[in-house]
């Protein structure tokens, strides 16, 4: 499956599963094992189209999942590495790959290297393993040495990917996984604070380990992605730079600021022309969608966007159905809540915006313009914005209104002159576009139109 026709499902699976705070060493508990109440969200992941899961920290943490111990072992609270190989082969078997987590650029403070450099000192054979090592002073994270923490978290210790023995370290462990679970790709978290150095080395030996397989690095800031997937040359990078834009647009009655996003990443010009970024409503750093927007009904053109925009879509669990959460200064627990899949159908604040998530996969699946295509704006107003996706003599047009009102764009482009468009929501319905290339393209509020020359 090439990158570009996957939709992913995003799963915290430690607090998905309720088990953030359980004690780390519990007894094996086999068929009960955490782990595999996943395959319980499998209706899920269908649901909103999903092909691919991405399943946040698996391994052995000290909490959170982003503070390893042992990149060998899942963690206790979840299951065994047995339980993570079931349901991987079973979601596989389903149709759903999986990609997991890998968090490779920093350990915590209680790993097994990083204690072993604090008991031996300059007996350690890992001296050089830390970035910003410094035996003079001791570190502010109560280790007896300096060093560099990632974004001044000092429980959580930087590797330096830089040098060579750590790399081959960790690419180790990374082929380990693709040998025992048989993952698809990895997303990398912290990808920006990595050595392009090593991430080059890494994507060479996975995807001659497994043709295919795929690295999708963490990055906030657009200025970076062409180097990473460039220089370091990654697959795809986490699209922060839109994700802003699609909610406060909306709130903000301007489609102009994701127009301008848009434009600025995938237009001629663009700096991300023809790579495929991993777009995402929200995730588990960031406040749920649903809590963003002011206006809920605004999360059925917001979704629609964010499926027919360039890149790949991504669900976060539970906002497939406006489930909200806010982060606080202390705590992201409202972002990872321990979920039973069934509650949400039953309970759901948008019960019907799944089977309209549904609808959106349903046709992006279908059309290769949707998945491949470029971008071509064609008017941005306060409240909408009309683009065009185009490859291989395929040509889908995109109208997306945010206001309460119908919303009618008057679109002129001679090269879908006498064409006809087939509207990809509505299966069956035909237009054919006038002699001088005009198309009158009406779209009822909140809502979004996709006319595509390719009919399913």
């Amino acid at each position: 499956m090439h990158f570009s026709e996957r939709i992913f499902y995003h799963l915290y699976p430690l607090g998905a599963l309720g088990v953030l705070e359980q004690p780390r060493h519990l007894p094996g508990l086999g068929e009960e094992a955490p782990i595999r109440r996943l395959l319980e969200w499998v209706p899920a992941m269908k649901k909103v189209g999903a092909n691919t899961l991405y399943l946040g920290p698996v391994f052995d943490s000290v909490y959170h999942g982003y503070d390893t111990l042992d990149y060998g072992n899942v963690d206790p609270r979840l299951g065994t590495n047995d339980d993570l190989k079931y349901v991987i082969e079973q979601l596989r078997e389903l149709g759903i790959e999986v990609a997991l987590d890998g968090v490779l650029n920093h350990v915590s403070k209680d790993h097994p290297i990083v204690q072993d450099l604090a008991q031996k000192g300059e007996g350690s054979r890992y001296q050089g393993w830390i970035a910003g090592y410094d035996r003079t002073k001791p570190g502010k994270g109560g280790l007896p040495f300096g060093y560099e923490g990632w974004a001044g978290h000092y429980d959580l210790v930087k590797l330096d990917t830089s040098l060579p023995e750590v790399r081959e370290y960790l690419i180790h462990h990374v082929l380990q996984w693709i040998d025992t679970y048989d993952i698809v790709g990895l997303r990398l978290d912290a990808a920006d604070c990595l050595d392009l150095g090593f991430l080059r080395e890494l994507g060479q030996r996975c995807r001659d380990h497994k043709p295919g397989f795929f690295l999708l690095g963490e990055a906030v800031q657009g200025d970076l992605y062409p180097r990473l997937i460039h220089e370091g040359h990654l697959d795809s990078v986490t699209n922060y730079e839109a994700y802003k834009g699609l909610w406060s647009s909306c709130n903000d009655g301007n489609f102009h600021e994701i127009g301008w996003t848009l434009k600025r990443l995938f237009g001629p010009e663009g700096k991300s022309v023809g790579q495929t970024l991993y777009s995402f409503a929200d995730n588990h750093d960031v406040d749920r969608v649903a809590s963003s927007l002011k206006d809920p009904a605004h999360l059925y053109p917001l979704y629609g966007l964010l499926y027919a925009m360039p890149g790949v879509p991504s669900v976060y669990y539970g906002s497939e159905y406006g489930l909200g959460g806010k982060r606080t200064s202390t705590s992201d627990s409202e972002l990872r809540p321990k979920i039973n899949p069934k509650d949400l159908e039953n309970f759901g604040p948008h019960k019907d915006l799944p089977s309209t998530l549904e609808r959106f996969a349903h046709a992006r699946l279908h059309n290769r313009a949707l998945q491949k295509g470029d971008y071509q704006e064609l008017e941005v107003r306060a409240q909408g914005i009309a683009f065009l996706r185009r490859v291989e003599g395929h040509t889908t047009v995109v109208g997306i209104n945010g206001s309460n009102a119908p919303m009618t764009f008057e679109i002129q482009t001679s090269t879908l002159a006498g064409a006809n468009l087939w509207d990809l929501l509505e299966e069956g319905k035909m237009t054919q576009v006038s002699g001088t290339g005009k198309i009158t393209l009406e779209i009822p509020p909140y809502w979004t139109r996709w006319l595509s020359t390719q009919e399913y």
